[in-house]
């Protein structure tokens, strides 16, 4: 019954064998086994398509409630304090999942030695039911009204340049003085205009010009203003390191972009996993000092 979830889920045997760690015979095997098991032809499968039958439609929705109630089941027979276990899949942006969020994750398994998590760096939203996703961190503000979102900590954005984009100008001290220079892109938080507040005297300042370069990578742009292409906004704790050797200046500094709210998302449910319940848990408390700890400095 899980197999036959994760297939409708996933949309194919194939991906829902990817998901499962196991092979598409076993797949196909399992779905067999509970379509002779029920006397009822759950799927119709062609080369290029597959769809619910009006039973497998039927036997999809009830499925899913037994599986919540069975888990409900399991945990009240077990008790509360057992050792949470199985497979977490978390879908994580790819920069802050190759460097920020490492030490949190760690953290986590490290406490929680039965549970494995799939760690995937995605930087676009996160399909829960598709891609059969437990929880996300997203990075920006959230419009889906059907997940919870625990907001756990904001990402300070500076402004930096490598020292060749100004070629020999005064160092800026106004974002007005930014506007003449060649500039980068963000697109996933801004395009053509961007507006920076000055730390002290709340003073908004927007900025409007045409990117030389537009990517939706955070690693991608600072290496591009690394290389000299463009004045950007990004994270200020991925430019930590770039800004004290000196290949990137740190410009206007009394000004900043506003920063990112970081979120924990997940599905509502009646009933959640021990697993996502620590996970989201241990993420609340580790997620903001490590924040901290990175754009300290800067």
């Amino acid at each position: 019954m899980q197999t036959f979830i994760r297939i409708v889920d996933a949309g194919s045997l194939s991906s829902a064998a990817a998901q499962m760690g196991t092979t598409q015979p076993t797949v196909s095997r399992r779905l067999q086994a509970l379509e002779r098991s029920l006397g009822l032809r759950l799927l119709q499968r062609s080369t290029h398509a597959m769809k619910l039958t009006e039973d497998g439609a039927r036997c999809y929705e009830r499925a899913k409630e037994l599986l919540a109630s069975w888990e409900m089941f399991e945990a009240d027979l077990r008790g509360t304090g057992d050792e949470p276990e199985g497979t977490l899949r978390v879908v994580v942006p790819h920069a802050f999942g190759q460097q920020l969020l490492v030490g949190p994750l760690t953290e986590f398994l490290n406490r929680h030695t039965r549970v494995s998590v799939e760690w995937l760096l995605y930087d676009r939203a996160a399909d829960f039911i598709a891609d059969g996703i437990d929880c996300a961190i997203h990075v920006g503000e959230v419009h889906d009204p059907n997940v919870v979102a625990i907001r756990v900590a904001e990402v300070p954005r500076i402004v930096v340049a490598a020292p060749s984009v100004l070629a020999g100008l005064p160092m800026p001290t106004h974002p007005d003085e930014l506007a003449r220079l060649p500039w980068l892109s963000l697109r996933t938080f801004y395009r053509k205009e961007v507006s920076l507040t000055h730390v002290a005297t709340g003073e908004v300042q927007p900025i409007v010009f045409h990117p030389r370069l537009s990517t939706d990578s955070l690693y991608a742009i600072r290496s591009a203003a690394v290389n000299g292409l463009g004045v950007c906004v990004a994270s200020s704790w991925v430019l930590q390191e770039d800004i004290m050797r000196g290949r990137l200046l740190h410009l206007v500094p009394h000004w900043r972009a506003a920063p990112l709210p970081m979120y924990l998302l997940y599905p509502y449910a009646r009933f959640h996993p021990a697993r996502l319940r620590t996970f989201v848990e241990l993420m609340r408390e580790t997620i903001p000092a490590a924040v901290a700890v990175a754009t300290d400095g800067v």
